[in-house]
């Protein structure tokens, strides 16, 4: 795991951060996809990681309520 992450932060970096420096006509750019999938590609797995992390909370937070609801007598 920790040789995929390295893989992916030397990759992104080359990416978004040296590859404009280059020449446009180098056999390098053939190796990356657009530069416009730099930010779409992350922001697009931050929202998702954002989206599962408040619906995983929503989920035990209403687990929790229907618990306690249940060992009160009362319904929800």
């Amino acid at each position: 795991m920790l040789f995929v992450a390295a893989f992916v932060f030397v990759y992104y970096t080359i990416w978004a951060l040296l590859l404009p420096f280059i020449s446009s006509d180098s056999t390098l750019h053939s190796l990356f996809p657009a530069r416009e999938w730099a930010i779409k590609l992350p922001l697009f797995l931050l929202l998702s990681g954002i989206s599962a992390v408040g619906l995983f909370f929503a989920r035990v937070t209403l687990s929790e309520a229907r618990k306690k609801a249940a060992k009160g007598g009362k319904k929800v």
